[in-house]
């Protein structure tokens, strides 16, 4: 009897556990659609989550994260000094250069400048003003400027009506040696047949170019003329720039020449060979 009584405790048992778990997995499915909408998302992995936000503009780790450049090739919209500085840099206002200052509601200050050797001007009624360096927008501002001390507002427009024009200068052995207007790309060959080519006494494998590359430093290159004619081949042939300066030397051989009689010379040497 005992053990019939353990037999039926066992079943009963078996049964209220059997129902526990059915009743359990009918609450999971009763719950599992309002529960799924809320499931928190995958975590993206940190290269994903980096590529969002580095054109977004938005901050990670507390840091806000960089605008994409929208300019290739530059830095927050302006020039890498490390790369060459403005790309495309504005003239700025030299010596002898004339301007012309227009005031749109004040005519009578109207005036035509020259900018003067040390570099100033001087504006009707304002004073003295360096232009020196400035580009024209620069300059614009800087009028303005001096005359609202005066003026409510004033509006002015500077126009550049004539300056320096870009030039090299030729001498040595040239046929016409001088200063000559730069006009497009030239390169120091072409520039020599510009000043009418080499002479005869000219050391056509020793011709240099001086640059200046600030106030008071210059740079000099020696470019071997002689060579690149008969090689047939200018690829080593140097570009002008304005404000170079070509120098042709004279040839050794032309230097003795004058203190030997000619006719022991003819039949022997050619001074182009030098």
């Amino acid at each position: 009897m005992k053990t019939f009584v353990q037999c039926v405790v066992f079943v009963a048992a078996g049964l209220l556990i059997r129902q526990l778990c059915l009743v359990a997995c009918a609450q999971e499915i009763a719950l599992s659609p309002a529960v799924t909408p809320f499931s928190p998302r995958p975590p993206s992995s940190p290269l994903t989550g980096a590529r969002s936000t580095r054109g977004s503009g938005t901050t990670v780790a507390g840091i806000p994260a960089k605008e994409a450049t929208s300019n290739p090739g530059q830095a927050d919209g302006k020039g890498d000094p490390a790369l060459g500085g403005e790309r495309h840099p504005l003239y700025r206002l030299a010596k002898s250069d004339i301007l012309e200052i227009n005031f749109i509601f004040s005519p009578e200050f109207n005036q035509s400048l020259t900018i003067q050797p040390d570099g100033f001007v001087t504006l009707r009624g304002a004073g003295l003003l360096l232009a020196e360096g400035l580009t024209v927008p620069d300059l614009q501002q800087a009028i303005a400027k001096a005359y609202s001390l005066f003026m409510h507002n004033p509006e002015v427009t500077v126009t550049l009506k004539d300056f320096e024009k870009a030039y090299f200068l030729a001498s040595g052995e040239v046929s016409h040696p001088g200063k000559y207007e730069l006009r497009g790309d030239l390169t120091v060959t072409e520039a020599v047949a510009i000043a009418g080519g080499f002479t005869q006494q000219a050391r056509h494998s020793q011709v240099v170019l001086f640059r200046r590359i600030s106030q008071d430093v210059a740079e000099a290159h020696l470019i071997d003329a002689k060579k690149m004619l008969n090689s047939h081949t200018l690829r080593e042939d140097w570009h002008i720039q304005p404000g170079d300066f070509i120098y042709v030397p004279q040839s050794r051989i032309s230097k003795i020449r004058k203190f030997v009689p000619a006719s022991s010379m003819n039949g022997y040497l050619n001074p182009l060979q030098f």
